[in-house]
C-alpha cells in the first residue's frame, strides 16, 4: 500500500492476474478511473509472485482458467505466502463445484465473466469495507494492534483488570489501546509485551502490518 501523507487515504493496491490482455486493459482502465486504486496487471503467475514479494497487494483479482497455469494452485500459493490476503476469484467457466472449492480456500468473493462494472465496483467496495483498506496507516495500525492485544488477553482468559495488574498500567490506558483509540507508548508496549511473556517485535510481526 502506498504511503499516506497528512492523514490522507492510501490508494488500494489491486493486482489482477489473467491471461487475457484485453481483459487486463479493461479492468486496469476502469479501476484507475475510479481514483481509489493503484493497479498492477499480470499475464503470468510468476510475475505476480515476484512483485508481491516486494510489495504485497491489498486485493488480488485472480482468473481461475489460464491455460497451463492452474488458478487453484496459484490461489493456494498466494494464501500460503500471505494469510488473510483478500482474493477475489474471476472465471469465465463458473460452476457450483468450483465455487464450493474456492470458498473452502477462504476467498473473499467470486465473479463470473462477463460481469458488469457495477458488480466489480460493488465487490471491491465490500472488500475495502470488510478489510478496512484505504485508511491512514496509523489508523490501521491502531486497530490491528488493539485487536491483537484483545486476542492475546482472551487466550489467557484475562480481564482488563488482570492485564492492568500484571503490566502495571491503568485499565483505562489498556482499554483505549485495545479499542484502537490510541497507540501505546514504547514504555507501555514493553510493559504489555512483558505481561504476555513476549517480545514487542513478536506482537508487531503477528499483526501483519
Amino acid at each position: 500500500m502506498s504511503d499516506s501523507v497528512g492523514g490522507a487515504q492510501d490508494l488500494i493496491e489491486v493486482a489482477v492476474l489473467d491471461d487475457d490482455p484485453d481483459f487486463l486493459s479493461y479492468v486496469e482502465d476502469f479501476l484507475k478511473e475510479e481514483g481509489l486504486y493503484s493497479v498492477r496487471t499480470y499475464e503470468r503467475p510468476e510475475a505476480l509472485f515476484a512483485e508481491a514479494a516486494l510489495q504485497r497487494p491489498d486485493i488480488v483479482l485472480l482468473d481461475m482458467k489460464m491455460g497451463e497455469a492452474r488458478g487453484d494452485l496459484v490461489l493456494e500459493q498466494l494464501l500460503q505466502h500471505y494469510p488473510g490476503l483478500c482474493v477475489i476469484v474471476v472465471t469465465g467457466y463458473p460452476s457450483l463445484e468450483d465455487m464450493r472449492a474456492t470458498f473452502k480456500l477462504k476467498v473473499f468473493d467470486y465473479l463470473a465473466k462477463p460481469f458488469s462494472l457495477a458488480q466489480l465496483r460493488q465487490v471491491l467496495a465490500n472488500a475495502v469495507a470488510q478489510y478496512g483498506m484505504g485508511r491512514a496507516l496509523q489508523d490501521r495500525l491502531r486497530e490491528k494492534l488493539g485487536h491483537r492485544l484483545r486476542m492475546l488477553r482472551a487466550e489467557r482468559d484475562w480481564s482488563l483488570k488482570d492485564l492492568a495488574s500484571i503490566s502495571k498500567l491503568s485499565v483505562s490506558q489498556i482499554s483505549s489501546i485495545e479499542r484502537g483509540a490510541n497507540l501505546p507508548s514504547i514504555e507501555s508496549l514493553l510493559a504489555i509485551a512483558r505481561a504476555f511473556d513476549k517480545k514487542p517485535s513478536e506482537i508487531l510481526q503477528s499483526i501483519d502490518f
